[in-house]
């Protein structure tokens, strides 16, 4: 059975939702990774990879408007 690998790219820090802000990756995402299925890791990893988009799109719009 494929092993899913952690997303953590050891830059751990919560954001004031508790999303790290390293992976996008929510706490309780993290806590639980290995007990998860793999099915739920590829979900999670998706989840975690959107949300790492919509802070970069936040951070660009605000610098655009300044």
């Amino acid at each position: 059975m494929e092993t899913i690998a952690s997303p953590c790219v050891r830059n751990c820090c919560l954001d004031d939702s508790d999303v790290c802000l390293g992976c996008g990756r929510t706490l309780q995402e993290i806590k639980g990774w290995w007990n998860y299925s793999n099915l739920d890791k590829h979900r999670i990893i998706r989840r975690a990879q959107t949300r790492q988009q919509r802070r970069l799109n936040r951070s660009f719009d605000e610098k655009e408007a300044d």
